[in-house]
């Protein structure tokens, strides 16, 4: 819906309120006002989120009270109404002691395997508010599904990206580097920009939802591009170059405290038990996102 803008949530919602969707407004917090709200519905896709892993730090009773307890609340609500979820994680869980696996090429980082499925262990490293709260959620999860029976799924969901995706720093890096440098504004990046991420399309990310709520099978899923479609962040930025026709300006900052610097997601469990998987490149999701970028640069405007 916008993440973090006035100007970016109404863009959206304008688009969502002419095909039909009802917005309510409301704070997922709010147990009483999510239960009334959710009647009547047949499926719950929890995005509701404080993503950043800066925020979490810079503020963790938020981070707190939007990934634990709000959490808690909408598997209360799929309880009570017997509804389907399917709860956004993060690959975050995961830790970031992966970064003392990896090797240095020319561009990106490199690890063998390259491929990260669901049994990796999880919280390694330096944990983070971002990190406790994610995989919080999950055990919530999985004990709602335990205790009573509901249907319900947590998505370790990595480097989406997409039309209409308004990315900043902190959350949304594919859009955040297209967006600056379809304006001309320079990228930063933090550390050697040699971070890798499977990236993920939203149409794909739909698609994996949507194969949920009709096999009904619980349980964690790494929900990404997998390894045909990974990419770092020089690589990216090369892509959106070759694209433009131009190399964006790049301004380097040191590494962030508690950063991941290489995720490539093996989906085979959602491939064979979902029957999902990712169809968008990232050169043809990249450039679409460029297309929609350059045909509405006034939304980017202050």
């Amino acid at each position: 819906t916008g993440y973090g803008s006035d100007k970016a949530r109404d863009y959206n919602w304008n688009l969502l309120s002419g095909l039909g969707v009802e917005m309510v407004r409301g704070d997922v917090r709010d147990f009483e006002y999510l239960l009334e709200n959710a009647r009547g519905c047949d499926f719950i896709i929890h995005t509701a989120a404080q993503p950043a892993m800066t925020i979490s730090i810079e503020d963790p009773d938020l981070d707190f009270s939007t990934n634990v307890l709000g959490t808690y609340n909408v598997l209360a609500v799929a309880k009570e109404l017997r509804v389907p979820v399917v709860y956004c994680s993060s690959i975050h869980v995961y830790g970031n002691a992966i970064n003392d696996t990896l090797i240095e090429s020319d561009t990106r980082y490199l690890r063998t395997p390259a491929e990260i499925d669901e049994s990796h262990p999880l919280l390694g490293g330096l944990v983070t508010p971002l990190h406790a709260s994610k995989r919080t959620g999950e055990i919530y999860l999985q004990s709602f599904v335990d205790t009573y029976n509901i249907e319900a799924a947590s998505f370790r969901l990595t480097g989406l990206y997409g039309t209409r995706q308004f990315g900043g720093e902190d959350h949304g890096w594919v859009a955040n580097f297209a967006i600056r440098s379809v304006l001309g504004w320079p990228i930063t990046l933090f550390g050697t920009g040699k971070q890798v991420r499977d990236i993920l399309f939203a149409p794909d990310a739909v698609a994996a939802f949507h194969a949920f709520y009709e096999t009904r099978k619980p349980g964690v899923y790494n929900i990404g591009g997998g390894h045909a479609h990974s990419i770092s962040l020089q690589e990216c930025i090369e892509l959106i170059g070759d694209i433009l026709g131009k190399q964006p300006a790049v301004a380097l900052k040191d590494k962030r405290l508690g950063d991941l610097w290489y995720f490539i997601c093996d989906i085979s469990k959602a491939r064979t038990e979902l029957g999902w998987q990712p169809k968008v490149a990232p050169k043809e999701g990249v450039e679409r996102l460029i297309e929609w970028i350059s045909d509405n640069q006034d939304c980017f405007q202050l």
